[in-house]
């Protein structure tokens, strides 16, 4: 047996296969010390960059119309508008919060919904004393109203819009927060 492994391993050293065990160590050593200088070499390398930027921003404060007002109700909600010309459907409008805003100086009470990642407006109107909000079919969390005048696009636009909230907690807070409202803006 050991003629044969002293054949094969000068067969194989002959085509440049098997090497010695001390050679193998050693190499071992070497490439094991090579890693460590690149280590070495990569920690020197990480140096104090600091970049200048091509154009300086100033910071410009953007007017919501809201700074005049003062939440007096908030909480998550989801809106739809009915939309009667595409076959009477709901479509969603966004998700966010919706918030009813009393102006500190005229007493009136509107409300503004922001989508949640954009912060575009889904609905802003006054809460208008004639406006009712009616139990949505199947649902014990959600109202449907319709609007006289919601300008969350531009022009004022008459819409029904359905409004969702997490529980029914929640929509009965909204509904007394909203009738609140309603009481304020007739006065």
């Amino acid at each position: 047996e050991e003629k044969s492994k002293a054949a094969m391993g000068s067969v194989f050293s002959m085509f440049g296969g098997a090497k010695p065990k001390k050679e193998e160590k050693e190499e071992e050593k070497e490439e094991k010390e090579e890693k460590e200088d690149k280590e070495d070499k990569a920690d020197e390398e990480e140096a104090d960059v600091h970049f200048e930027p091509l154009v300086n921003l100033e910071k410009v404060e953007v007017k919501t119309n809201e700074e005049d007002e003062e939440a007096i109700f908030k909480m998550r909600a989801k809106l739809f508008r009915f939309d009667s010309e595409e076959g009477g459907q709901w479509k969603e409008r966004g998700t966010g919060d919706v918030r009813l805003l009393k102006h500190k100086k005229t007493g009136k009470v509107r409300l503004l919904m922001r989508r949640d990642k954009t912060l575009k407006v889904c609905a802003n109107h006054f809460v208008y004393p004639e406006m009712t909000l009616k139990p949505n079919v199947g649902s014990d969390r959600s109202w449907v109203y319709t609007c006289p005048a919601d300008i969350s696009e531009g022009e004022p636009e008459a819409h029904t819009f359905a409004i969702r909230f997490g529980n029914s907690e929640n929509a009965n807070k909204f509904k007394e927060a909203f009738e609140e409202a309603q009481k304020t803006n007739k006065e």
